[in-house]
């Protein structure tokens, strides 16, 4: 492309997914995913009292096995999403599927606490970080209009999960021993190769980047810039991702102090250990609902995603802060009605969380915003928890803990609503390319409608959007980098 042959102009077109057919295939994948992934990770404390007993050490060194897998899969995120980008979803997921298993099986044969650390904590940390941020973009690939609907229902497989596996668990245990059981938990968790090699290409709007037309570039800065392309970093130069990234921070750090600390707050107060078990029992319940009907009546598209997810993030806040003051009289009718309504409405909000990307950042760039945000959001998740057991150290109860949580939440929503275009009534128009090289390199869809700072110097390429349906155009251009995360 020369002076003399400017870039055509090409309208840039959202892509449409079948909202149907084998896109529920791929929502069946991403619900049996996300029971091997997260139905796992909220189910290992079934294994924490045989660690504590075998290994002869505290509850607090045996803690760091679970908080060091659910670190690594926030933190390896972003090379999920990278190497997705790379190589397409299909070959990631089935990457992460083994490395799964293969932390479990090792684990089976562990000797010392170290070596649960690297292998239940760092393999099989990793295999989850690149089985669910791909299988989800996947999902979201896959459909338009019932992409809220389609992302619930996949996630409703962690909540009937939950309350599988822990029984399920306790019995391999009680049969296998610890050992035995990791080893039957390995080989399930290959289920998740499977889940991945269901992943097929899909059509939809591919980048098309060309040769820079003069400058020769070195081996080395052309690696720098395709990880930088392939991660996405340059979103962290835009305000709108970086607000959004924030208040889903802020979502994080209060998000699960409920299930962490309210069994024992309800204990605290005077109930029976089974009336306290109940609680999180019947939270499940409503938060599997929250989550259908929250994905549908998203797509329904009355009302703006991002207005959604602040109605139900403020719900969540103000009842968490609500659950501790229902037990001031102890009344347990009171504590039932307010963690049914936490658990409705904290189940309605995460279909949504997802949903939103998109709308902010384009669909040609959603998957390594996927990784980016589950990388910040991870740290909300690992202060939040130390910062609620502070309070509780220094208070003697959990009424600070749980107000915390739920202002941590209430300010999130509040964060939400300094987004560009916020109170509008309908969703900015997509926008792609234009005649000049600068709008091109630096067009966002959505909400991100704000260019990168100092475009010529981040990005000295010439970038083209078009829809594959251009096939003679996508000829001529002798490097193509094909997204078929789908």
């Amino acid at each position: 492309m020369t002076k003399a042959n400017p870039q055509p102009e090409v309208q840039r077109v959202e892509p449409q997914g079948p909202d149907g057919g084998y896109g529920w295939v791929m929502v069946g994948a991403m619900f049996v995913s996300n029971m091997l992934v997260f139905g796992v990770i909220r189910s290992l404390g079934v294994f924490f009292v045989e660690f504590v007993e075998y290994f002869e050490e505290s509850a607090q060194a045996i803690s760091w096995i679970s908080s060091i897998g659910l670190a690594a899969e926030q933190i390896f995120s972003p090379l999920g999403t990278a190497l997705c980008n790379a190589y397409g979803a299909r070959p990631v997921v089935m990457a992460g599927g083994c490395l799964t298993g293969l932390g479990l099986i090792l684990a089976s044969q562990a000797k010392c606490l170290t070596h649960l650390y690297l292998t239940m904590g760092g393999i099989t940390g990793l295999g989850w970080a690149l089985v669910f941020t791909p299988m989800m973009a996947t999902v979201m690939r896959c459909f338009t209009r019932r992409r809220s609907l389609a992302l619930s229902l996949g996630f409703t497989g962690i909540g009937i999960s939950c309350f599988a596996f822990s029984p399920l668990f306790q019995l391999l245990v009680d049969t296998y021993s610890w050992r035995g059981s990791l080893l039957i938990l390995g080989g399930l968790s290959l289920n998740l190769v499977a889940c991945g090699a269901l992943i097929r290409p899909q059509g939809g709007q591919i980048k098309v980047v060309a040769k820079e037309k003069t400058e020769s570039r070195s081996s080395c800065s052309a690696f720098l810039w395709q990880v930088y392309s392939y991660l996405e970093l340059s979103l962290i130069f835009q305000r709108p991702f970086v607000t959004y990234c924030v208040a889903i921070t802020l979502f994080n750090g209060g998000y699960f102090i409920p299930y962490i600390h309210l069994v024992a707050h309800a204990r605290q107060v005077g109930f029976s250990e089974y009336q306290a078990a109940f609680v999180i029992s019947a939270t499940g319940v409503t938060d599997m609902v929250g989550r259908v009907l929250s994905g549908w009546s998203a797509d329904m598209g009355h009302i703006r995603l991002i207005h959604w997810l602040t109605l139900w993030t403020s719900l969540t806040g103000v009842f968490i802060v609500m659950l501790p003051v229902a037990t001031l009289g102890g009344s347990y009718a009171g504590l039932m009605v307010f963690s049914l309504a936490y658990g409705f409405c904290a189940g309605a909000l995460t279909p949504v969380i997802f949903s939103v990307v998109p709308q902010l950042v384009g669909m040609d760039r959603m998957v390594g915003a996927l990784g980016l945000v589950m990388l910040i959001e991870s740290i909300g998740a690992l202060l939040g928890a130390p910062l609620s057991g502070f309070l509780k150290d220094h208070t003697g109860s959990y009424l600070a803990s749980l107000v915390l949580a739920g202002s941590s939440l209430i300010l999130g929503a509040l964060v939400l609503t300094t987004l560009p275009h916020f109170f509008s009534r309908t969703d900015p128009p997509l926008k792609c390319s234009s005649d000049s090289k600068k709008e091109a390199e630096s067009s966002e869809s959505g909400l991100m409608d704000n260019p990168d700072p100092n475009p010529d110097k981040l990005d000295p390429l010439e970038t083209i959007c078009y829809s594959e349906t251009l096939p003679s155009f996508a000829e001529t251009v002798p490097d193509q980098n094909h997204s078929l995360c789908s």
